[in-house]
């Protein structure tokens, strides 16, 4: 039996090596015959974390990888590099910002303008 392959688009990369893919399809309402748009998200297995949200990427069908992913992704777009944008290699590389000012609170600098206690 042949493996099921579905186009969609990623609404979210924030899992390590995976991504929700939102997989919308189109039907005719059996009475209205009208068009219907449903949509249905998919766990897809992204080994080298290579896609981000809003591309178009197609997933294939595979064995179950965890509890909720048994698709991969086989296809997306041309600029998608391998490991493109690695936030946990960022975050660990960012150089450390500088500490934050603080201000004076409001009820000691009113004293100093000589307000009424």
């Amino acid at each position: 039996m042949p493996k099921r392959v579905l186009q969609g688009v990623v609404t979210s990369d924030a899992c390590d090596k995976t991504v929700i893919v939102r997989v919308e399809r189109r039907f005719m309402h059996p009475v209205y015959k009208k068009f219907i748009s449903r949509s249905k998200k998919f766990a897809a297995h992204d080994e080298e974390n290579r896609y981000r949200a809003g591309d178009a990427v197609k997933i294939e069908e595979t064995r179950p990888i965890s509890k909720r992913k048994s698709w991969i992704v086989i296809e997306g777009p041309a600029d998608a590099a391998p490991g493109r944008g690695n936030r946990r290699a960022a975050a660990e590389t960012a150089p450390e910002a500088p500490p934050r000012r603080r201000r004076a609170s409001r009820s000691a600098a009113g004293e100093e303008a000589g307000g009424a206690a």
